[in-house]
């Protein structure tokens, strides 16, 4: 066989190669189309607690919770909030600080709601903190 015959073969099989590497990648890419919608974001990010105080009556710790709803729509929101000495966790996994739940129903969009979350009865010589643990957003309807 020739040299000439020898090239055309190798340049065949080099092709035959490449397309069965990169078909199957370019028929993925097709087949996906257009990217879809972003995933919504978490609900932590629409709640802050804007305030924290000690009931002089009770002794008992009340958490201000701001909550701004979003532009998808009307929606309920339960918030878990935490009460605690300081802003920085326990590293202990036993101790684990109060919490409270706070639902905020019918939260329009752009709207902002608040509520207040009681907690436990505070020691008299030190300052709480009180921080959003979490929250969950369900839509209306």
């Amino acid at each position: 066989m020739s040299a000439l015959k020898w090239q055309g073969w190798a340049v065949g099989l080099t092709v035959v190669a490449g397309l069965l590497v990169f078909a199957p990648l370019g028929l993925y890419v097709w087949a996906s189309g257009e990217p879809g919608a972003a995933p919504p974001r978490p609900a932590v990010e629409d709640v802050r607690v804007t305030g924290c105080r000690i009931d002089p009556g009770s002794r008992r710790v009340v958490a201000t919770v701001e909550v701004t709803g979003r532009p998808e729509g009307t929606g309920a929101y339960v918030v878990t909030v935490e009460f605690r000495e300081t802003a920085d966790p326990d590293p202990d996994p036993a101790a684990r600080p109060a919490q409270a739940l706070v639902k905020l129903p019918g939260v329009a969009p752009s709207a902002t709601e608040h509520a207040e979350a009681l907690g436990p009865r505070w020691p008299p010589a030190t300052t709480p903190w009180c921080g959003v643990a979490g929250a969950d957003f369900t839509p209306s309807g």
